[in-house]
C-alpha cells in the first residue's frame, strides 16, 4: 500500500502525444526540453501516453512510435540522445491496444561536466564489497576466488590477506545512450571520463571491525550522494552489516542493498537472508519500505522512486561469478537521479570557495597534491586561496596550479564536486586531512570549544564530564574531551542532552547545523553542531590555555 502511494509521487515530464507538431510547436517543445534537461543536470525521463494529471492514457503503436520519432528530433536538437526505458500496455476499454514509453533523455556534458555521483560501498568482511566493484568497473566475472578484485587493493598485506584497509575509488561511467563505459575495451580513466555523460564513482570502504573509523571518515568526509550495502548471501546479516547500515542512517545517506554471491546458495537460502533484511527494514528504527528489484522494470522504478523518497530501500540478489542479475544494477546506476538540482548546485556556486581537504599526496614532477570536495563556490586553475587552521589557528596562502577530476584534466571545478587539486611548491608538512581552502574573502570560524545536540546510541556506563571520544564532523577527525552535559550530571544509552566538547590537538573549521558522530570503544553517539565559541586566529583564548594547564 506504501509502495503504490510512492509510485504516484514520480516526477517525470508528461506528454500525450508528439504527432507532426508544427515548427513553432516544436521550437516551443524542444525548448522546454532543454530547460527540464537544465533543471535535472543533465538528465531527464519523459513519460509519452500520460495526460498531464498523471493519468494512464496510453497510445496506439503508430502514434506511439511516431511521437518517440519527434521526440528523438527535439533532443537531436538540444544535442542530447534518447533511451527507451521500458513501454508497457494500459488496461482500456478500446479494441486497440494502448500503450505508454518512458524515455531517459541525456545530455552530452560540455567541458568535462558530466555528471557525478558518488556511492559508499559498505558491508561485513568478505562479503563481496570489491569483487562486485571489480566486476562492475572492469568488466570481466569473477573465478570465484576474488580475482576481480585485484586491481582494486592499494598495499601488498590487502593482496595477502582479500580485505580492505584503505579507501580506493572506481569509476563506472555511461554514455549519452546509456551504454556502459568502464576498463573492459582496455580504455584508460582519461577515455572513460572522455566518453562518459554520467559517472558513478564507488568510494570502496573496510568492512573490518579494526578499520572501523577508516569507514566512518569514508561516510562523513567524501559526502557520498547513495550507499551501497553489501550482504552476503551465505552469511546474511553478520559482523558489521548491522552498524554500517547505522551509521548510513544515522548520517541521513539513502541506502540500497546488494545480496552478493547467490550462486554460492541454494534459492531458499537467498530468500531467507533477503526476508532477513525486509524485517530489518521495517522494524521502528528502520522503517524503509524495501523493494526486491527481480526483473528491469523493477530496476527502473527502484532508480526512480530511490531519489525521490527516502524510505524506499531496492534490494538486489547478484552474483560476481555467473553474472546473476548484474543487468539490473547497472541499469539502476544508469537511471538514478541526483539528489539535489541545478537550482541548488547554482546557489551553492554562488557562494564563496570552500575546499574540503580529505587526502594530502606527493606526486613527482608536481610537487603538493591534495584530493577532496568543493563544498561550495567555483575554483579555477591559477585561483589564489588559503588554507588552514593550522595548529595555531592560522591560515596559508597558495595557489591552485591544476585540477584534476577522476583522474582526468579539469579547467573549472563546481560546487558538489569532488577533485585533486595540484598545488605545486606548497610544504606537505603543513597540511592535513580535516583542513579547509578557502577565498581569502572568508572569515572562516575556528574553535576549539564547540556544544552539539547528541543522542547517545550506546554506552556501557554512563557517559559524563571529562569522557574522551573520537569526534567525526565532516572531513574531520579528532579527539575531544567533554568539558560539560548541559542540564543533566551523566547521560545513559538513548538519552538526549546538549554537550560542551574541547577539541585536544588543534582547533578546526566548524559550521553551525553540521552532522556530528563520536566514537570511544563500544561508546556510540550521533547530533548535530549547534553553537561554536570562536577564537582568533592567532592563538587560543586565554580561558583556553588556563584549561589546557
Amino acid at each position: 500500500c506504501d509502495l503504490a502511494k510512492i509510485k504516484k509521487k514520480r516526477k517525470s515530464i508528461y506528454s500525450l502525444k508528439l504527432i507532426d507538431p508544427t515548427q513553432y510547436r516544436f521550437e516551443h517543445l524542444a525548448t522546454q526540453m532543454k530547460w527540464r534537461l537544465q533543471e535535472g543536470r543533465g538528465e531527464a525521463v519523459y513519460q509519452i501516453g500520460v495526460d498531464d494529471n498523471g493519468m494512464l492514457v496510453g497510445l496506439s503503436e503508430e502514434d506511439l512510435r511516431s511521437s518517440l520519432k519527434t521526440l528523438g528530433r527535439m533532443a537531436e536538437k538540444v544535442g542530447a540522445d534518447i533511451t527507451i526505458l521500458r513501454e508497457r500496455e494500459v488496461d482500456h476499454d478500446a479494441d486497440i491496444p494502448r500503450k505508454i514509453a518512458e524515455v531517459l533523455i541525456r545530455k552530452v556534458p560540455d567541458d568535462q561536466q558530466f555528471l557525478d555521483l558518488r556511492v559508499a560501498v559498505l558491508g561485513n568482511v568478505d562479503s563481496g564489497k570489491s569483487t562486485l566493484l571489480g566486476v562492475l568497473t572492469q568488466g570481466e566475472l569473477d573465478n570465484g576466488r576474488g580475482r576481480a578484485r585485484l586491481n582494486l587493493f592499494r598495499h601488498l598485506h590487502e593482496i595477502q590477506t582479500g580485505r580492505t584497509s584503505s579507501i580506493s575509488f572506481e569509476i563506472l561511467g555511461f554514455n549519452s545512450k546509456g551504454e556502459v563505459v568502464n576498463y573492459s575495451e582496455s580504455r584508460t580513466a582519461e577515455e572513460i571520463c572522455e566518453s562518459a555523460s554520467k559517472m558513478i564513482t564507488f568510494i570502496d570502504l573496510a568492512g573490518h571491525h579494526k578499520y572501523l573509523k577508516t569507514t566512518i571518515f569514508g561516510l562523513t568526509s567524501y559526502c557520498p550522494d547513495f550507499a551501497m550495502l553489501v550482504v552476503s548471501a551465505n552469511t546474511g546479516i553478520a559482523g558489521t552489516t548491522r552498524e554500517h547500515l547505522g551509521l548510513a542512517m544515522a548520517l541521513k545517506v539513502p541506502i540500497f542493498i546488494v545480496v552478493s554471491k547467490v550462486d554460492l546458495c541454494k534459492r531458499e537460502t537467498v530468500e531467507r537472508t533477503v526476508r532477513q533484511l525486509e524485517r530489518i527494514l521495517k522494524q521502528p528504527g528502520c522503517n524503509k519500505v524495501p523493494l526486491v528489484v527481480s526483473t528491469a522494470d523493477d530496476a527502473v522504478t527502484a532508480a526512480q522512486q530511490f531519489a525521490q523518497s527516502p524510505s524506499i530501500t531496492p534490494i538486489f540478489t547478484v552474483s560476481s561469478v555467473s553474472g546473476e542479475s548484474l543487468n539490473l544494477l547497472k541499469v539502476f546506476f544508469n537511471i538514478i537521479p541526483p539528489l539535489s538540482n541545478s537550482k541548488e548546485q547554482e546557489e551553492l556556486m554562488q557562494q564563496l570557495t570552500e575546499f574540503q581537504v580529505d587526502e594530502i599526496y606527493t606526486v613527482p614532477d608536481v610537487g603538493t597534491v591534495v584530493g577532496g570536495t568543493l563544498y561550495s563556490g567555483i575554483c579555477r586553475e591559477g585561483e589564489q586561496l588559503v588554507v588552514g587552521p593550522t595548529d595555531s589557528g592560522q591560515f596559508l596562502k597558495l595557489t591552485v596550479c591544476s585540477i584534476q577530476r577522476n583522474r582526468s584534466a579539469c579547467r573549472v571545478l563546481r560546487a558538489g564536486q569532488a577533485a585533486t587539486l595540484a598545488l605545486d611548491t606548497f610544504d606537505r608538512s603543513l597540511l592535513r586531512k580535516g583542513m579547509v581552502m578557502v577565498s581569502p574573502e572568508m572569515n572562516p570560524t575556528i574553535c576549539w570549544l564547540f556544544e552539539a545536540e547528541i543522542v547517545l546510541l550506546f554506552h556501557a556506563k554512563t557517559f559524563h564530564k571529562g569522557f574522551q571520544v573520537t569526534v567525526h564532523v565532516g572531513n574531520i577527525r579528532q579527539t575531544a574531551t567533554v568539558k560539560a552535559v548541559h542540564g543533566k550530571e551523566e547521560l545513559r544509552t538513548g538519552e538526549k542532552a546538549v554537550v560542551c566538547f574541547k577539541f585536544i590537538k588543534h582547533p578546526e573549521y566548524l559550521k553551525v547545523g553540521a552532522k556530528l558522530l563520536f566514537r570511544e570503544g563500544a561508546t556510540k553517539g550521533i547530533g548535530q553542531v549547534t553553537k561554536l565559541q570562536p577564537v582568533s586566529q592567532s592563538q587560543p583564548s586565554q580561558s583556553e590555555e588556563e584549561d589546557e594547564a
